[in-house]
């Protein structure tokens, strides 16, 4: 029996999918990432945005008109919001939210699905015992859930519930156990800038725990307030941690962060960002933008592309303000869907050009890029700063191997790059 399972949404919803498939291995069914002809499908689904939960929706569709006859099992954040938009799909068999995903292994191995909902509401507790593995080349490692924040925009809270962090044995163990098969793990977490050792802020000291493991890491999105001199002094000495920072930034004006419910100014970000370049030459500093917030005016926005400007982040991810139900922003009016559209396609154009700055002055250096796949005529990996590089080469390079390169130019959504021997 093959199962194929499809993640929307964060790399939280990753690292969950993959010890999903690592137990369902275990048990003996072929399982596989890829969307192709399966027995049973798993969609672990996102609610971060309507278009978010409009696309795991879909993707029942998709699976369906691939095998007619498949079972489909859903999880993840948007089931947990609205288990009733999926299970009245016929193939639907069973849907739980974003706690005990891992039943869904053994789920199917008994077959005790039969139109089943399974939402537990008490989403605090860690035991789970997630297992991950290798996804590829490179593997996720979850050290927190749950959030605090409540921005005033954001649904996750209500789904995820609070924070709490992961036991620290738990977490090394883990790591042991994957740098057995990954050359690159991924720390994420919901508010991953909240991790904490018996109540105390910890990401630092976790950090620190980290710098000798012969693998490289890579961190998923901080908040600014993380950039603190402990943080740095820990990350100056680290030779195996990417110069890679996403640093959720949301807005460029200070009155939308405030509406927001962000709580740092423009400038407390700005500060972050220049000490993390005090440690870095070139490190990628990327950000989320979401444009079109209620009541943001076109001063605000222009407020939004001048600090973007100021900062030259590396990339950025934009999205339209989405609307959801229940949270304090959802009371607010919403702005004309034409002036998001506008608004979006002006910092798309803009991201181009930061792209392309970022690659520039990339071409200083040498980069060590983790093989990832060959496509037939390059092969493909990401630099430590997060250069999507391709790299041509007479001699076969072995995946899931380091590689030397020279950036030589851009190319689509990265750059080409000539091997080092």
């Amino acid at each position: 029996m093959k199962i194929a399972i499809h993640t929307f949404g964060c790399k939280v919803n990753q690292y969950e999918s993959d010890s999903i498939a690592c137990l369902l291995e275990k048990k003996g069914f072929e399982v596989t990432s890829q969307f192709e002809n399966a027995d049973i499908y798993i969609i672990n689904t996102c609610a971060v945005t309507n278009e978010a939960e409009k696309k795991s929706r879909q993707f029942i569709t998709k699976c369906v008109k691939i095998n007619p006859n498949c079972k489909i099992l859903i999880c993840g954040c948007a089931s947990q919001k609205d288990p009733n938009q999926f299970i009245k799909y016929k193939n639907v068999v069973f849907v739980c939210g974003v706690a005990n995903k891992n039943k869904i292994a053994d789920i199917i191995e008994n077959e005790s699905y039969n139109k089943k909902i399974e939402i537990d509401k008490t989403t605090q507790n860690y035991n789970e015992n997630y297992k991950s593995k290798p996804s590829k080349t490179r593997a996720y490692i979850k050290i927190q859930d749950g959030c605090n924040n409540y921005c005033s925009y954001c649904i996750i809270p209500y789904l995820r519930g609070r924070s709490r962090s992961r036991n620290l044995i738990e977490i090394l163990n883990e790591v042991e156990n994957l740098k057995k098969h990954a050359k690159e793990i991924v720390i994420t977490g919901i508010n991953l800038s909240d991790y904490k050792i018996d109540g105390k802020n910890a990401l630092s000291k976790l950090l620190l725990m980290l710098k000798d493991y012969d693998v490289r890491f890579r961190l998923g999105s901080l908040e600014e307030n993380v950039i603190n001199k402990e943080f740095i002094n820990v990350i100056e000495n680290m030779t195996n941690l990417c110069p890679h920072f996403h640093l959720s930034l949301q807005s460029g004006s200070n009155t939308v962060l405030k509406r927001m419910n962000r709580n740092y100014t423009t400038q407390e970000f700005f500060e972050s960002v220049k000490k993390l370049r005090e440690v870095y030459v070139n490190p990628c500093i990327s950000t989320d933008i979401i444009v079109g917030f209620p009541g943001e005016t076109e001063e605000e926005f222009n407020e939004t592309i001048e600090f973007i400007k100021k900062v030259e982040f590396s990339f950025i991810h934009c999205f339209p303000y989405s609307k959801r139900e229940g949270t304090v922003a959802s009371k607010f009016k919403d702005l004309n869907g034409k002036i998001k559209e506008n608004r979006i396609k002006f910092i798309e154009k803009l991201n181009q050009d930061l792209i392309k700055k970022f690659i520039k002055k990339s071409k200083k250096s040498y980069h060590s890029v983790l093989i990832e796949e060959f496509n037939g005529n390059y092969y493909i990996g990401h630099s430590e700063n997060y250069i999507k590089c391709y790299i041509k080469s007479k001699k076969d390079i072995n995946l899931n191997s380091f590689i030397n390169v020279k950036i030589k130019k851009q190319y689509l959504d990265g750059a080409i790059c000539k091997p080092l021997r």
